[in-house]
This record gives C-alpha cells, structure tokens and sequence, in this order.
C-alpha cells in the first residue's frame, strides 16, 4: 500500500510527487525549483511588468559574498513548492511561515546549507526589495516599510519566465561547479 505521508502531495514540473508538508531532502529537485520561481511573479503580481522570483533570487546571490551565494540563490527556494506570499500577508499567517521554515530547513539539508540563512543573505533580499520597488512599482500610496538603500533600479530586467530559468540554473552551476558540465554530486539532475 505505500508509505503514509503528512498532507497531500503536488505534481512538479518534472513530474514528481512532492509532499510540501512532508518534505524530504532527497525529493528536492533544483529543476523544479528553477522551473517554479520562474513562473512567479514577485509582489503578488502587482508590479509594472513580469518579475520572477528566480530572477530576484540570482541577483541576490550576486550580492552577497562568495560563501552565501548558495543561500541567496535558493533563500526562497520553498516558494517553489509553498507559493509566494506578499510580506504583509505571510506575518499574519503563523502556521503559513512555520511551514514555510521547515521547508526551508529541508532544502538547506539537501544543498548541504547549514539550516539557518545568513544576514547577509537577509540585507541582501531587503536591498533587492528596495531596488525592485523603485524598478517595476508605480506611485507609493504610502511609504513602504523601512528599507536598506537601493541598488541601481536598470539591474532588474524582468526577464521572461524561461530566459529566469535558465538564468537560475546556470547561476546554480556556476556556484556548485563543476567545470566539465556534470551536475554537482549534491543534487540530482
């Protein structure tokens, strides 16, 4: 009859059953992961133009230092599987972020990450946030939240969801290696 498994289980792109709520290292799949952030849009979609979360997580790993580039590519990484949810939304939903923290934890186990995210990482993703706010919102009704100083706004090119996926792929090679083109021995093509 199987295994019993926590909640349900999703289709991914490559055609895998993954249980979001019963997640195992060894069933994450960076393709899926490219293939998911790529096709999210940031801001809910609310943003002058097409924005994926796989392009907000390569420049985030471009500006953090060397050894936390892997934790910036896939610092959102559990949105691939759980969603992505506006900032002011996700803090009013506890069981929402405790989920999405285990999940978190899991992927950092299967990229051989230590489980916590690196400040850098999160200064990082603020000043992305505050340089895609100036690049693709319209008028602030109000001010945003407090946050880090802007990069420069034309780093955001709002590519297309598969220009983002291979983007996201080829950052992951360039940071995992190795050289001859062969997947690393940490993930499974």
């Amino acid at each position: 009859m199987g295994e019993s498994r926590q909640g349900g289980w999703i289709q991914t792109s490559t055609g895998l059953r993954f249980w979001p709520t019963d997640a195992r290292p060894e069933e994450v799949e960076i393709r899926d992961i490219a293939h998911a952030l790529a096709m999210l849009c940031r801001f809910n979609g609310h943003c002058m133009r097409f924005y994926s979360v796989a392009e907000h997580s390569v420049h985030v790993s471009r500006i953090v230092p060397p050894e936390d580039a892997l934790w910036g590519l896939l610092h959102d990484a559990s949105e691939a599987y759980l969603a992505d949810l506006p900032r002011p939304l996700k803090r009013l939903m506890p069981a929402y972020r405790e989920q999405e923290e285990a999940l978190t934890r899991v992927i950092a186990r299967r990229f051989g990450l230590p489980e916590a995210i690196p400040a850098t990482v999160k200064l990082a993703d603020g000043t992305l946030l505050a340089t895609e706010k100036a690049a693709l919102m319209g008028p602030e009704p109000a001010p945003w939240e407090p946050l880090p100083p802007a990069l420069d706004p034309a780093m955001i090119r709002a590519w297309d969801p598969v220009a983002a996926k291979r983007a996201f792929l080829a950052r992951f090679r360039e940071i995992t290696g190795p050289a001859s083109g062969e997947e690393a021995p940490h993930w499974k093509p």
